[in-house]
């Protein structure tokens, strides 16, 4: 192969911030649109869009510390998506 061990640790840690940055763009290309119905469709989480009409999410909104703090009592049963 020819390659030196610092050549390949070099690589890898390339490799690494490129994994990195790839996930970081990843999560940035979330975006909201109005759906054909007139609900609020939230795109980049899933294969397909989420979609709730107004009232749905500002239920969901109103919500959030009571999400925040069901995930943090859970968390030990919850699992991550990666990738």
């Amino acid at each position: 192969m020819g390659e030196s061990d610092d050549d390949l640790k070099r690589e890898i840690e390339r490799l690494r911030a490129e994994n990195v940055a790839l996930k970081e763009r990843g999560s940035k290309n979330l975006r909201l649109q109005v759906s054909a119905k007139g609900g609020v469709s939230l795109y980049g989480v899933r294969r397909f869009p989420v979609t709730f009409y107004l009232e749905e999410w500002e239920k969901i909104l109103g919500m959030a510390n009571e999400i925040r703090t069901f995930i943090g009592d859970n968390e030990g049963k919850l699992k991550r998506k990666d990738g």
